[in-house]
């Protein structure tokens, strides 16, 4: 099971706005060039954030795009599951009640169950400000390398 490059990229530009300061807008150009992903597949991406409510865009000079909440009120699972919707590792859990006509037999239905149990476990509990405080301590100690290398 692999999780798309749509979602990773979601996520990594999700992240990207995340660190940024509060008020202020990052370009769709920006991320791109930073997260070394194409600007365009980028674009098919924001839309899909900004229609959710997830991100706000700003026209003009200063324009870009910005977080609408707190890093701390995305999880992973939010932003995985606007962007592909379902994250069910096989399609006969996606639905509340379930249409498939073998499930009453079906001996891999739990599996299938407590796979996608865990991983909802997992995503629903990372947040946005939790890969932002990961992705500052990887910085500082990059930061800190570099020093130590450049010093006689």
């Amino acid at each position: 099971m692999k999780i798309s490059a749509k979602s990773r990229y979601a996520l990594r530009l999700m992240l990207a706005l995340a660190l940024e300061e509060p008020g202020s807008n990052l370009s769709v150009k920006a991320v791109a060039e930073d997260q070394d992903i194409s600007e365009k597949y980028l674009e098919q991406i924001i839309p899909v954030l900004v229609r959710s409510g997830l991100v706000c865009s700003v026209r003009g000079a200063k324009g870009g795009y910005h977080l609408t909440r707190d890093p701390e009120d995305y999880t992973v699972g939010l932003i995985l599951r606007t962007v592909e919707g379902s994250i069910a590792p096989v399609s006969c859990l996606d639905d509340a009640v379930n249409q498939c006509a073998r499930c009453k037999e079906c001996v891999t239905l739990s599996l299938w169950a407590q796979v996608d149990q865990a991983i909802s476990n997992v995503v629903d509990h990372v947040t946005l400000a939790d890969l932002v405080d990961k992705q500052r301590r990887i910085d500082a100690r990059h930061s800190e390398q570099i020093k130590k290398r450049g010093s006689c």
